[in-house]
C-alpha cells in the first residue's frame, strides 16, 4: 500500500498522535479567526484566507516546517518523497484544501445554532478531511496530506505546550489534594 520511502519515514520520525495534531490545528485556526473577527462580511473571509496562507504556507516554508500550532506542539510537516520540508507548491495544495475547509467551518461556527443544519453542513468538509487520518493507521495522513504528499512528524524543536499544560495540571491537582488532606486532618 505504501512505498518503501513512506514506510521509512516513520522509522526515522515518530508518529504524531491525532489529538496533538488537532490541538495544533485548533491553535492556528483560532489565531487566524481572532484576527479576521475584526472584519465583517467578504473582508473577513479574505483576511482569513490571507492569514491562513501566511501562517500555514509561508511561515511553514520559512520556519522549518512549523506553523505556530505545530511549533507549540512539537511537530512539523515534511514531504513524503524527499523527507524534507515541502516547497510552496506542496504546502499550497495542502493548505488550499485545509484552509478552504477551515473557512467553511468558521462560517458555520459563526452561524452557530440559529441554523444547526447549515452549521453542520459547513463544518462537514473539515471533519471529513481530518477524519480520514483516523482510518490511516500507518501514516495518519488526512486528505489534505495525501493531496500535498506530506506527512506530519514529531520534532524536538518546539514549545511542548501540551506537556507543559499536563505538568501544570498535575501541580495544581497535587496542591488541591494536599490542601484537602490538610483540611481533613484538622477535623
Amino acid at each position: 500500500m505504501y512505498s518503501d520511502n513512506e514506510s521509512a519515514i516513520y522509522r526515522r520520525f515518530p508518529k504524531v498522535p491525532l489529538d496533538r495534531r488537532a490541538y495544533a490545528f485548533l491553535l492556528d485556526f483560532l489565531s487566524i479567526w481572532f484576527i479576521s473577527s475584526f472584519f465583517r462580511g467578504f473582508l473577513q473571509g479574505l483576511v482569513f484566507v490571507i492569514g491562513w496562507l501566511a501562517l500555514r504556507v509561508i511561515l511553514v516554508e520559512k520556519n522549518r516546517g512549523q506553523s505556530l500550532g505545530s511549533w507549540a506542539f512539537d511537530m512539523k510537516v515534511i514531504d513524503v518523497r524527499f523527507s524534507k520540508i515541502p516547497g510552496l507548491t506542496e504546502l499550497g495544495k495542502r493548505e488550499g484544501i485545509l484552509g478552504g475547509a477551515a473557512l467553511l467551518a468558521m462560517i458555520g461556527l459563526k452561524i452557530n445554532f440559529r441554523n444547526g443544519l447549515s452549521m453542520l453542513l459547513l463544518i462537514a468538509p473539515l471533519l471529513v478531511d481530518c477524519g480520514i487520518a483516523f482510518g490511516d493507521q500507518e501514516l495518519n495522513q488526512a486528505f489534505h496530506d495525501r493531496i500535498g504528499d506530506t506527512v506530519v512528524v514529531q520534532t524536538r524543536r518546539g514549545f511542548s505546550l501540551d506537556l507543559r499544560l499536563k505538568k501544570l495540571w498535575f501541580i495544581i491537582k497535587g496542591k488541591i489534594q494536599s490542601r484537602q488532606n490538610r483540611d481533613e486532618d484538622r477535623y
